[in-house]
């Protein structure tokens, strides 16, 4: 019987995707996707926030075409889905810290970021009928890129 292990992340990149060249012709594009959750606390009626930062990791071979770089920018509302991994590691003052890794399989761009396009939220009414790509979050330009589109 076959398994599956696999996560899906809807969440905001914190900094454009940077390029790292490995061994044997392969290249990890890498990038930080933000995911925040929101409550209220039930003491003092605060609006609480927690973020949970997720480094993302796309591999490619070297050579390959480049284009998600394009859309991967810091602000970019991003759908990522891929294989969840955690890494230990020990810091300069001895401390041990954990942090989560996702090796992608498919990432959607949900909207774009402003450096990345034209589009802004200030420009967006949810009562205008438009002819554009909406998406349920509100955002333009949604589309999915797939491993053998990049």
């Amino acid at each position: 019987m076959a398994t599956v292990f696999e996560t899906r992340l809807i969440g905001n990149l914190g900094k454009d995707a940077t390029v790292r060249k490995i061994d044997r012709g392969v290249v990890a594009i890498n990038f930080p996707v933000a995911h925040n959750k929101n409550w209220r606390d039930k003491k003092t009626g605060e609006s609480r926030t927690k973020t949970t930062w997720v480094n993302c990791t796309i591999w490619k071979k070297e050579g390959s075409n480049m284009r998600i770089l394009d859309f991967l920018k810091s602000g970019a509302l991003v759908e990522v889905v891929g294989t969840p991994y955690a890494k230990a590691f020990q810091q300069d003052d001895g401390s041990i810290k954990t942090e989560i890794r996702l090796n992608i399989a498919r990432t959607n761009i949900l909207r774009s970021s402003k450096s990345a396009s034209n589009i802004s939220d200030d420009n967006y009414n949810e009562n205008e009928e438009s002819e554009s790509n909406t998406d349920m979050y509100g955002g333009l330009d949604g589309f999915t890129l797939n491993e053998d589109d990049f």
